[in-house]
């Protein structure tokens, strides 16, 4: 048993709050650490509140609960998780996740979705499965999140433009459609805002001001609307389009002014208004929503600790911070909260601002806190149209479009392949059928590729390897590269036309470095046929692996079959000894 009880103790055995406990035991935490952290959580926070609000919106829900989420998920994951300088909450990339599930299932179905993803993070977490995340390749990432930007930037042509649309289509090419026959009808201050507000995210940056774009814009936008009122020109807002019920039974615009609530998520309500209500069969339907939530979050967070290490010298935990992560979503939908992962432009604005320890995180939480109690009625005035062109910067910077277009100039050929299947499937139908159909097609192209890696050479003649003549009805051949399924098949073919009519093969396999199932089929078939056929095999300067193997499957020595020597210099010199004059 004691292999059993090492097991449960290395499950058991990770680190909550690994970032937080390194800071603080490790190197200690003093004053101007706090002011460092204070500064860069207030900075961060300022920048949270509008995109916190416009994600939500994206997502299908009022803007409250973006606000909720990065207040509640924000400060949990950052207590919990392994990632020093991660700022979690909602984020562009499960807008094409968050959206369906919102609409079909309502709040309580994306809450409890949330929920159950946190779940299957912690087990992931659990089973030490943080560092797959290096297993997903490049082409892979930046496919689906260029699908995604894309997806955002058309679900925000609505309100940019002010189109008046009852209901969306489900699918991307009846969106386009009913966007097309719309837009004759242009709202043209709402345009003028949303023009507005992208100039100034677009010019602002080139100012090089400490001062991040996104305030800047969103309050001109807001002023450009406001100026706009007074002459009749009413541009929606998120106070006219948001509403919610007061304890008297009343009702109030935009946003509740109020610390958010604990309230189980299925209570919260389902698509039709009522409470979804608890059951399994519930559970089951949202099941998969789940499951591809989680991948997304863990891919997503993961990826942000990387850059992070990258940007700042640290190390992060990887599967303490899946922890963190699954965590958070657990709590978060207990408060209102939806999924919240780690978010790349705000956490990198976060090392940009000076944090030094997972507290700027916990203080960006606090002052988004703060500006829902203090300035929720102020934020009932800004306008959906400068959201919507918020939105569209956020899906270009999440795009990397610089990063796609290097890509396609300079990848091979299989990785743009990879590329663009998975940007078109985001596009066309989902990011989890994009993920699995790109990940898989990845694979099979790198199999391919290292198949065609593994070739076979004839060593006649060739004074490295064999420093005597061979007789004639001898074939001397090496085998390069791993003999896997792929490849074994093909290699033992062409080896089998090569010694045609030989009497002896001696086959040196020092490049063989694995050797699979599928490769001892192909070479038990060899063997077979050298039987058969009264040919002798020898085979020379086997690795590890393929010792392992071949001992593994009880392959033995056959005489005048089959026989294995250490090296092809002992082969000969045992075979073909050299007659001494």
């Amino acid at each position: 048993m004691p292999n059993s009880t090492s097991f449960r103790t290395q499950l058991f055995s990770l680190h909550l709050g690994y970032a937080l406990r390194e800071v603080i035991t490790k190197e200690g935490y003093h004053g101007r650490n706090l002011l460092q952290d204070l500064v860069a959580g207030i900075t961060v926070g300022i920048i949270a509140i509008p995109l916190a609000m416009a994600l939500a919106i994206a997502s299908g829900v009022p803007p409250q609960y973006g606000l909720y989420t990065s207040i509640v998920g924000g400060f949990v994951i950052a207590l919990c998780g392994g990632s020093r300088y991660s700022i979690s909450g909602p984020t562009a990339a499960f807008v094409v996740l968050l959206y369906p599930i919102a609409q079909q299932y309502g709040l309580a179905g994306l809450l409890m979705a949330t929920a159950m993803s946190g779940i299957i993070l912690i087990i992931m977490a659990l089973l030490r499965l943080g560092r797959l995340i290096q297993y997903i390749p490049q082409s892979v990432t930046l496919g689906f999140t260029g699908g995604i930007g894309i997806v955002i930037a058309i679900l925000q042509l609505k309100d940019f433009f002010g189109l008046q649309i009852a209901e969306m289509p489900e699918h991307i090419g009846g969106k386009l459609q009913t966007l097309a026959l719309a837009l004759p009808q242009t709202h043209l201050p709402s345009l003028s805002v949303a023009v507005a507000t992208l100039a100034v995210m677009l010019l602002w940056p080139k100012l090089k001001l400490p001062l991040p774009a996104h305030l800047p814009a969103i309050i001109v936008g807001s002023l450009l609307a406001l100026l706009f009122a007074q002459f009749g020109w009413q541009v929606e807002t998120i106070g006219s389009r948001f509403h919610y019920l007061l304890a008297d039974g009343s009702q109030g615009n935009g946003i509740p002014p109020f610390l958010p609530g604990f309230e189980w998520p299925w209570q919260r309500p389902g698509p039709d208004g009522t409470p979804l209500g608890l059951s399994w069969d519930s559970i089951r339907t949202l099941a998969p929503s789940a499951f591809a939530i989680a991948m997304l979050g863990a891919i997503e967070s993961l990826l942000c600790a990387v850059v992070l290490d990258g940007m700042t010298g640290k190390r992060h935990s990887a599967n303490s911070e899946l922890l963190g992560q699954g965590i958070g979503n657990i709590v978060a939908p207990l408060f209102g909260g939806i999924t919240a992962t780690a978010a790349i432009a705000r956490s990198a604005a976060n090392v940009r601002s000076g944090a030094y320890s997972p507290i700027s995180a916990m203080i960006h939480a606090i002052v988004v806190l703060l500006g829902l109690v203090v300035l929720a009625g102020v934020l009932s005035y800004l306008p959906m149209a400068a959201m919507a062109a918020l939105l569209m910067v956020v899906a270009w910077n999440m795009s990397e479009a610089p990063k796609a277009v290097h890509l396609v100039k300079a990848a091979p050929r299989s990785d743009i392949l990879v590329f663009f299947c998975c940007l078109l499937l985001t596009v066309l139908f989902d990011m989890v059928v994009a993920i699995s159909f790109g990940i898989m097609l990845a694979a099979l192209l790198f199999m391919k590729e290292i198949a065609e890696m593994t070739r076979l050479y004839d060593l006649v003649g060739n004074k490295r390897y064999l420093e005597q003549n061979v007789p004639d009805d001898w074939a001397v051949l090496k085998i390069n590269g791993p003999l896997f399924f792929a490849a074994a098949e093909r290699i033992f073919a062409e080896l089998a036309a090569m010694a045609q009519n030989k009497k002896v093969i001696a086959l040196n396999l020092d490049g063989v470095s694995m050797l699979d199932a599928g490769g001892l089929a192909a070479l038990n078939k060899l063997v077979s046929k050298c039987r058969d056929e009264g040919t002798r095999l020898l085979i020379s300067d086997l690795q590890f692996q393929p010792i392992r193997t071949l001992a593994k499957a009880k392959v033995q020595p056959i005489p005048g079959v089959l026989k294995f020597y250490p090296s092809m210099k002992e082969l000969l010199d045992e075979e073909l000894p050299v007659s001494k004059e």
